[in-house]
This record gives structure tokens, sequence and C-alpha cells, in this order.
């Protein structure tokens, strides 16, 4: 393997980088740094995420550009304002020891007007998102006509973002002689169709296979139902006692809920997705960096950019819905030499995507079984008795206390001093974990229709809407939510009928559910919403017909809208609703109706002050 100095880059760069600890090139480091440093032809470059993609192409662009010119050389376009940001971050560092290069990165969501300042102020190199950087095109603060290099950073994800247009129109503000150079994780044909259109004849370099999983990281799936996934979440966490992870959801509810519920549980956790300022997800990134946050719960497009070189584990608490960002989830972990392992939770019914993604990834997954208390409480155990032994004694800073300590120890043998050690440690974890089910019984008594239980301590309810209403399961179960009956709430089983439905309540709140939807008076697709308790059948089955009850409990009066496609984060595309609702069903929720997967308060892991 060639050094960075025998790729052709100058000692200043060399310095900084040997001041960074960059060693030797990767792979796709000394394919593209000579390429783009001797060849003016477009470069179409794949490289797995975590693989040195940024020094790949910005060490060549700091090589070539003229520092004596203050005009813009190089715009460099990335999807997120995390991976702009890291992105600059990283280019200026490379440029330590170049004090007349100047790189400003450009994002919204901050100051434009200080972005335009250092703008005027010159800059050869500039980072930013497709929107933003077309806004400072409009505006004509951004000057692309001298461009010499456009590069087109996680290309696939910007398309996946819809910045076509945005694409479009950066280019149309370029000159035809710039050499552009595409890098991707992940090459589908929408990728593909960026090289046809906007390039010439590129040369095409790859580190490993194309849209291959990282060799560093194994898979692993586990089966669960909708009401076992957060408990399965939990018992992987605490069966790793050393765990650095990022969670994926797909929608930003489903991110805060769980993220949420961790933090109730004990967990030292915290959300990252769009709806948060950017000073929260500065706040939140640092937080994780510094290991402060063990474990970060996130959506797709706000993990790009998260540069963390020793995450244990990537966990997918539901697949991504487009396969192929997989990829980019798995590829967070077992970078820089490092080994990781990439986890997804899957019902039966997702359980076939698991191959789809083999056929992409190119990797096998071993199926695994959720851990039970026992194989927990060991591991567990054996960590905090390793902690034991690896701690530094400070004799002289105890030993005036030893003489007391001994005195009030002294009628305890060692083998009563160890037991009661680990008692005082260790109690409230085994019993926490003293009768916990075995969650990978996924028969359908345990779990009945739709993922939730059936039994007799739940509450069937009728409501007069149904499919052609457009209500599905999903849908209804946001409705229920939206109704705030309490934080507790489990729903058991759903029957979706054409004009009118049942669902199951937790017989617990009975009482407030009727209340609750009383009060409210809700609407769902321009009708009043009525709720009544009905009779189960039996065996639970579906009603197939029979008189529609009718009547409201208190008399009718449904005047006040309150539409279930809305939520307290503000605005919703009709799938992200979906998303949305899916993601509020009461089995991704904390089982808080059971005591076996219930976390003993302040247990294991230092509570953190929520935000």
């Amino acid at each position: 393997m060639s050094t960075f100095l025998e790729l052709g880059l100058k000692e200043p760069i060399n310095k900084a980088l040997t001041d960074l600890g960059y060693e030797k090139p990767t792979v796709i480091q000394e394919k593209a740094i000579p390429q783009i440093i001797t060849s003016t032809d477009d470069l179409k470059a794949f490289a797995q995420t975590g693989t040195g993609k940024t020094a790949a192409f910005s060490l060549p662009i700091l090589e070539l550009a003229d520092d004596t010119k203050k005009n813009t050389q190089a715009i460099i376009l990335s999807p997120t304002r995390e991976l702009a940001v890291q992105i600059g971050n990283n280019i200026k560092e490379f440029a330590k020891y170049m004090p007349n290069i100047k790189v400003v990165t450009v994002y919204g969501g901050a100051n434009i007007e200080e972005q335009i300042r250092g703008l005027k102020r010159g800059a050869q190199i500039v980072v930013g998102t497709p929107g933003r950087t077309v806004d400072l095109i409009n505006r004509r603060a951004l000057k692309l006509g001298n461009i010499e290099w456009l590069v087109l950073d996680e290309a696939d994800e910007m398309l996946n973002m819809g910045f076509k247009d945005e694409l479009d129109k950066v280019l149309d503000a370029t000159p035809e002689t710039k050499q552009t150079l595409l890098f991707s994780a992940t090459f589908p044909r929408e990728v593909e169709a960026i090289a046809r259109n906007y390039m010439t004849k590129p040369v095409e370099i790859t580190s490993g296979q194309k849209n291959t999983g990282s060799d560093d990281v194994s898979h692993e799936y586990y089966l669960v139902t909708e009401r076992t996934r957060y408990q399965a979440l939990k018992r992987i966490a605490d069966l790793n006692p050393n765990i650095y992870a990022i969670i994926f959801c797909r929608t930003r509810r489903e991110t805060q809920e769980v993220a949420d519920n961790l933090i109730k549980d004990g967990y030292n956790a915290d959300a990252l997705h769009g709806e948060l300022s950017q000073a929260q997800r500065d706040s939140v990134m640092g937080k994780f960096r510094k290991k402060t946050v063990q474990i970060l719960v996130a959506t797709d497009v706000a993990a790009r950019g998260l540069d963390v070189n020793s995450l244990t584990h990537v966990i997918n608490h539901k697949l991504p819905d487009q396969i192929e960002n997989y990829t980019h989830r798995s590829g967070r972990t077992g970078r820089a030499g490092k080994t990781g392992i990439s986890i997804a939770l899957v019902s039966n019914k997702e359980k076939g995507r698991i191959g789809s993604i083999e056929r992409i990834i190119k990797k096998k997954f071993v199926q695994g079984k959720v851990p039970g208390g026992k194989e927990i409480c060991q591991n567990q155990l054996m960590h905090l008795i390793d902690k034991v032994n690896a701690i530094e004694v400070k004799q002289s800073e105890i030993e005036d206390f030893l003489p007391s300590i001994y005195e009030k120890l002294e009628g305890l043998s060692r083998e009563e001093l160890i037991q009661k050690f680990v008692s005082l440690e260790f109690n409230s974890f085994l019993s926490y974990y003293e009768n916990a089910r075995d969650l990978n019984d996924l028969s359908s008594k345990e779990t009945g229709r739709n993922g939730r239980g059936s039994n007799e301590n739940m509450t069937r309810f009728f409501i007069n809407i149904g499919r052609k209403d457009s209500l599905n399961p999903a849908r209804l179960i946001g409705l229920i939510n939206d109704q705030k009956i309490t934080d507790n709430i489990e729903i058991g089983a759903i029957d979706i009928l054409d004009t009118f439905s049942f669902f199951e309540i937790d017989k617990k709140f009975e009482e407030q559910t009727l209340n609750s939807f009383s009060e409210n008076q809700p609407e769902f697709s321009g009708r009043g919403v009525n709720i009544e308790i009905t009779k189960k059948e039996r065996g639970g089955g579906r009603r197939r017909g029979g008189k529609k009850p009718f009547g409201n409990r208190d008399g009718g009066g449904f005047g006040r809208r309150r539409s279930s496609e809305k939520s307290s984060g503000g605005r919703r595309s009709e799938n992200n609703n979906k998303n949305r609702s899916s993601s509020r069903r009461g089995g991704d929720r904390p089982d808080r109706n059971s005591n076996n997967d219930r976390k003993p308060s302040g247990f294991g892991r230092k509570r953190r002050e929520r935000r």
C-alpha cells in the first residue's frame, strides 16, 4: 500500500494528515486520489460508508486548488447539514498548514447572512446542502462560473430526498469544463441515471463490490411481534453492557417514542431527527460522540454525517422502506478496522425482506434468539466482576477509612462478603428478569391477531367508521392514541369492517377511553366518531354481520374537529402519516402492564437529564 506522499500530495497536506493520525490511505483513497490529480475525466466512485470517501475527493482538490485566487473553485454537495458540516470540518483539518485555503459550509437552519459574508470574503471550496446552495445562487451570493470540481457526495441519498431539481439548478450554474466527481455507498438505478445525465464518459472505481456490506460487520435478525419489539430491543441492550449503538427508525414520531421509552427505562439515550433545531441536533451529536449518550435513536436522514468509529451495534428497530438504505445503516458500525454487529428486528410479515437485503449486500443474516433473563443476568454479572477486577485501588486515599470498614465486616466470611456485594449491586436486575417470559414464543395464543393480546383483560369497543372511510389498523391506532387516554395504553385485537369496526383496550382503561372520545369529540374523514362497549365474540373471531350498534354514550354532539392525521410535530405527508400511525401501535411502546419487562428505577445505566 502506498503512502499519502507517494500518491502525489504535497508536504503541507501530508503534515496535516500525520497530525491527524492518518498513516496509510484506504483502498478508495489509494484509487481516487491519483486519478483525480492526474486526470480531468469525470469520476464515478463506489465506497462503503466509513471507508474514507471525504479524504478521497477533498485531498486531491486541496492539492490542485489555486490558493492565490479567492474565487470558488470546488463545490461539494451533501444531502444533509450534518454531513456537510462534517465534510467542511474535515477539509479545514486537512488544510491546517495551507493558510490561504478557505472553506465555507452552507446549509439550511443556520444564519444565511453569516454564510453570505463568508462567501464574500472568498472561499476556494464551498460545501453545501442542495437547497441552501440553490438559494445562495439565486441571491447571486454564490458564483459558480469558475468551478473546476463538482462533488456529489452520497448521491443516492440526495435522490432519495428529492433533490433532483436542485441538482439540475446547480449543474446549470457550473461550466461544462468542470470535473464531476460522484461518490456513493450504493449504486441503484437512479444513481446510474445521474452518471448518464450529468457526466461525460466517467471513469469508474470501486472499493469492494458494489452495494455489498462491509466484511467487518456481521448481520443478525430477531423475530418479534409488534407487542414484543420494544421488549426485545431492551433485552439486546441489556445483553451487551458496553453497547454503544444507533437504533434506526423509519419516522420521526417512532424515533422520538423509542428514545423517550428508553430514557424512561433508565438508559442513556436520545433522539436525532428532522424536527430538532440545529442547536439541538448539534447538542445530541456532541453528547453521543463523547459517549455521554450511549444509545442514539435516529432516522436515516438525520444519521447521515454522524462519523463515529467505535459503534458496537446498529439496530434496525424496523427495516428501512427502501432496502438499499440498509447498507447505509449497517455501514455506521464496523469502521476504521473495527468489527460491528447490525441487528434487524423483524416480524413474520417482514421476514421475507431479509432475503432481499442479503442479495443486495451479498452477506448472510444469522437468526438470533431474543435473550432470556438468565443469559442477560449472567452477562451483566460477569461485566460487573470484570469492572471490579480492573478497578484501580488508591491505597493512600482510602487507608484512613479501612480500619473502620474492616471492623464492621469482620464477622463475614469471604464467601458471604462476595454474596452480599453481588446482591447489593444486582438484586434489582435479578428481580427484574426473575420471571421474564420467552419472547421467542410467537404463538397466536401469546400475541393474538395483529400482534397484540386478545384476552379477558381487554374490553372490546365498537366504532362507527370502517374501510369505506379509508380506515385501516394503523390509522385507527393513531386515532386512539390522539385521544391521549393514558401514556400506558395497550391496544388489543382490531377488526376493520366496511362501515364500522372493533378494537380492544386494556380493561383498566375502559372508562377513560369512553370519556376521552366523548370529551374530545373527534372526527375522521369528515364523520363524527362514536364508540361504545360491545361484547366479545366467542373465540375472538371477526364479527361478520349482525345489527349495527348505534348511539353514543353521551347522546352525540361531536362538533369539534380533531383530525387523526395531525401530530404534535406539525405537517406530515400522507406517506409519513401512515408510517406515523403504524409506529404508534401498542407494540412499539414498552409493555408497561407487564412487571417482567419493566426496567427497575436507577438500574444499570446512569439516568440522564432529559433535554
